[in-house]
């Protein structure tokens, strides 16, 4: 009966001993886990923010890359207007 005791006994404190080492490491750890999740949301934020100026950054250049014609444009347009200008100095000096 002695042994028979001892196994309910231990059968029946099994788990509240489980459960009291669980509830200890949980304790234990829990800390460090709130650090590493407010550290990982932290540098998701920042990481979005870097992917976000990239983007942007991107669409700049693209946006320049477009607009290569315009500046084409515009620098023919401003060799012709030197070109008159010589023209229009070179006729004032002849006369």
């Amino acid at each position: 009966t002695d042994k028979f005791t001892e196994s309910v006994y231990v059968l029946a404190n099994e788990p509240s001993v489980a459960l009291y080492r669980l509830q200890e490491h949980v304790r234990r750890s829990l800390p460090e886990l709130a650090q590493h999740k407010a550290d990982m949301q932290r540098w998701e934020e920042q990481s979005q923010g870097a992917i976000y100026t990239v983007e942007y950054a991107c669409s700049a250049v693209k946006n320049l890359v477009d607009s290569s014609v315009y500046f084409r444009s515009v620098e023919g347009l401003l060799k012709q207007a030197i070109s008159i200008r010589d023209h229009m100095n070179a006729a004032t000096q002849g006369h």
